[in-house]
């Protein structure tokens, strides 16, 4: 598919490389304008949609008066374009001829409609209109000029760094099957003496008795 005429340059199978990636289709849009106001070349530019996936959107229920009311619409357009080239064919055409052009592209229209819809009202009796959209959009830039449209686009589109959260018990969790183990830092803070065992009194009376045994004999 091109846009505004354009055609598929030949031998560009090579789309280069991601320079930056966008959620939307406009936002990517406003990256390649900024790309080509830095005189980067269009043609080494491309905007490659990732992800893609096709919607169906149901409109309305299809019927025989559906189907003729939407005909006569086609019609009315057609009449009006036979119209004008009758006016400007012959100017000095009568409006009954030009209304009755119009009048010949509602019936052709109407006709037509009703006939299409009787040959597909068994495979679908609803109108709906099918779109293609992608997840993310991805600007890419051949390698020619891909510095200078990392320096224009900048970390605009570069995603985060993911944080590591770690949690209170990962310090303490057992260690897995050939992980390596550090050893255990010594503590920084002194060992507290052990304390001393309470003294009773039969044994205060015990120390005593042998203290004035080993005294001097007077």
């Amino acid at each position: 598919m091109t846009m505004l005429g354009g055609r598929f340059p030949q031998g560009s199978d090579d789309l280069g490389q991601t320079v930056a990636s966008f959620p939307t289709y406009e936002a990517a849009q406003k990256a390649v304008s900024s790309l080509i106001a830095a005189d980067i070349p269009a043609r080494e530019i491309a905007i490659v949609g990732q992800g893609l996936r096709s919607v169906e959107r149901v409109t309305g229920r299809l019927g025989y008066a559906s189907a003729a009311r939407s005909g006569a619409i086609n019609g009315l357009l057609l009449g009006l374009l036979f119209s004008a080239i009758l006016v400007i064919g012959s100017p000095s055409v009568p409006i009954q001829a030009f209304v009755g052009v119009l009048f010949v592209g509602i019936a052709i229209g109407m006709l037509l409609s009703l006939i299409t819809y009787s040959f597909v009202r068994r495979r679908r009796d609803y109108a709906s209109v099918m779109q293609v959209l992608a997840d993310h959009y991805e600007v890419t830039v051949t390698s020619a000029s891909l510095h200078r449209a990392r320096q224009v686009l900048g970390p605009q589109s570069a995603p985060a760094p993911a944080e590591v959260v770690r949690t209170a018990d990962e310090g303490t969790a057992p260690p897995k099957y050939g992980e390596r183990v550090s050893p255990a830092e010594p503590s920084a803070e002194p060992a507290e003496p052990a304390a001393e065992p309470e003294r009773t009194g039969a044994e205060d009376d015990h120390e005593d008795r042998a203290r004035s045994s080993d005294g001097p004999a007077s």
